[in-house]
Order: structure tokens, then sequence, then C-alpha cells
């Protein structure tokens, strides 16, 4: 891959802090690697590759002057910030729902519909931190043997509202350890000792903007605009990555060996399954790895053709700065860099 300049905007966030680290990581083949940020943390001095690396303003100006910018905030500043990268000549990375739904911007897994990049205006979106781990277990299943219907229940950790929100778990654990009333900010109710049922804004149909974005991102990367998706999403008292119960239906008949074995030579999944040995994945194993993790596969007993498992992903790396790196290596594999 040639070398190539990037901006990355909301370096300070947890998410950015976790893409510098991935860049290192990966060797990613960057000359120039420009950090960005709202204005209160510009001037502020970030480590990367050694050295002290100052925070900027994302200018027009800078991003005229890079060939990727990343983009991990707010879908108000991905809104302000995308178009105007990509009238500039970059292209664009963003891991807000901003542009997820968009029938002009590809919405890619590289493991799974890199094709899709080939169409790119300037600008791709990464996947939500919920979707991702779901349809690298699906997408390569349903190759196989079609999906018909998907429940899913996922259990996510505070990192997926952002730092200050791991802060407040943090604080609540002790103040209840302590005998204190907790005391909350980010979220409506305490985290600490309790689950949510609650994550993102309700919609007038009773599920949540989160529940609804499983459906509609799960769709448009498998190419599946009628498949039935039902999703609940529960916050958790867990620092960092999220677990997903998935029940899947099948048009015919599959069995848990055959899911097993799928999943076993599917990139980027790894298969921790020996649940009488007290072996399945937790956020604790996932936490720091790239792959999804899946385990507890067995017949469904509710359905015909059913299949339930169990899936864990660090929501930091594979479901948000990993991706979007990613991406950018594909597409620098693929030549599509002007």
């Amino acid at each position: 891959m040639k070398d190539c300049s990037i901006a990355l905007i909301g370096a300070t966030g947890a998410v950015g802090q976790v893409f510098i680290r991935i860049l290192e990581e990966r060797n990613f083949p960057a000359s120039t690697v420009r950090l960005c940020a709202s204005p209160r943390s510009v001037g502020k001095k970030l480590k990367l590759r050694g050295e002290m690396v100052t925070v900027e303003e994302p200018t027009e100006q800078l991003l005229s002057e890079v060939d990727f910018v990343f983009i991990s905030a707010s879908s108000s500043i991905s809104r302000e910030m995308a178009p105007v990268a990509a009238k500039q000549g970059a292209i664009v990375v963003d891991k807000s729902s901003a542009f997820r739904m968009d029938l002009n911007v590809p919405l890619v897994v590289p493991e799974l519909n890199p094709e899709d990049l080939d169409g790119h205006n300037g600008i791709i979106a990464s996947p939500n931190c919920t979707t991702t781990p779901m349809v690298m277990a699906l997408k390569p299943l349903h190759e196989s043997n079609p999906v018909t219907r998907v429940i899913a229940a996922s259990y996510q950790s505070v990192t997926g509202t952002g730092a200050a929100a791991s802060d407040e778990l943090i604080a609540q654990s002790r103040e209840v350890l302590d005998g204190r009333e907790p005391t909350h900010e980010i979220y409506p109710h305490q985290i600490a000792f309790n689950v949510l049922p609650h994550v993102e804004d309700f919609l007038e149909n009773g599920y949540t903007t989160e529940e609804m974005k499983m459906q509609n991102e799960t769709r448009k990367i498998m190419h599946a605009p009628d498949l039935r998706v039902s999703a609940t999403c529960v916050r958790v008292p867990v620092v960092v990555s999220h677990c997903e119960a998935v029940n899947v239906e099948f048009t015919d008949p599959i069995s848990p060996g055959e899911v097993t074995e799928i999943l076993a030579n599917a990139p980027g999944v790894t298969v921790v399954d020996e649940p009488q040995s007290g072996v399945y994945p937790m956020p604790v194993q996932s936490e720091g790895q790239d792959d999804v993790f899946a385990g507890r596969i067995r017949k469904d007993l509710s359905m015909d053709n059913g299949i339930a498992m169990w899936l864990s992903c660090d929501n930091l790396r594979k479901g948000a700065a990993l991706n979007a790196i990613q991406i950018a290596e594909e597409m620098l594999q693929r030549g599509l860099l002007k």
C-alpha cells in the first residue's frame, strides 16, 4: 500500500485514542497524521508514534491537505465536516450515524462487502458498534443458508456512550460500595450494579434509535432489504466490549455443527464454544482484541431452522476504530485513492 496523509477528527475521545493505538499496531501507511478535535481541545498534545503531536482545528485548509479524513465525533459534526472534506478531494470515513442510510454512501465492513466501496462519492460510513459484530456472524451464514429472521438482545458497555460514561460508572460504583447515594448525569438512572433497557432515544414504535440501527444497517450491509430484525438494546455496567444474544432463523435446516464450521472459517471471527468447561465469549476476553468472538452455538428450540448464539466484541476496536482503519486499508489495496 502506498503512503497517504490522514486527519482524525475526534482524536481526544475514547474511540480516537484507540484509533491512534491501532494506527501504530497495524503500521498504517500514513506519512502524515493530523489530529483534530473541538476548540476546547485544540493545543493539547497527544502521543503518536513516539512523538507528541499538537491537536488542531479541522479547518477547510487542513482538510484539503490530506487523503483520508476519519471522523469519530457526533452526527452533527459529521454532517458539517464530511461534505467539506469530500469537496476538498479527501475520502471521508465516518463513524457516526449521519450517512449510514444514505443511498449514495456505502456502509462497509471490509470482511463482508468491500465491493461496495467501488461506488463511493467521497464519503464511506462505518456501522454502529452493535451492528458490526452481528453482521460479522450473520453474513457468512447468510451466504450458505439465507437468513430470514433475527432476534437480538445487546448488552452494551458504557464506552459506547463515551469516556465520560466510563468515568460515571466507576464513580457510581465507589459511591454504592461506600454506602452513598449514586449520582448520575450521563444516563437517566444509575448504571453501576444495574442494567438499562434504554440505549439512545425511544421512537413511536416502541423501539429505540439504536435498535432500529441494528435492523436498517444489517439489511443494507447484507443486501437483504426484507430481512426481519427485532432488537432490544441494553446498557450494562461493563467498561469495554459489547455482547449480543442472537437468535437466527434460516431458510433451510442447519445444525449447530454447520454454523460452528462456517464461523470458524469466517474472517474476523473466533469461535469460543466449550460451555460445559466454562468456555464462552466474555467482555474481558474480547477487550483489546480485533475479532468478534462467537459461542453458545445451539439449536433454537422455539423455531424451525433456528440457531441461537452469543457474541462478544470490543466496541472501541472492531466496533469503531479498527473497522474505519480497515476501510481505508481496503481502499488502498483496491487502488481507490486518487
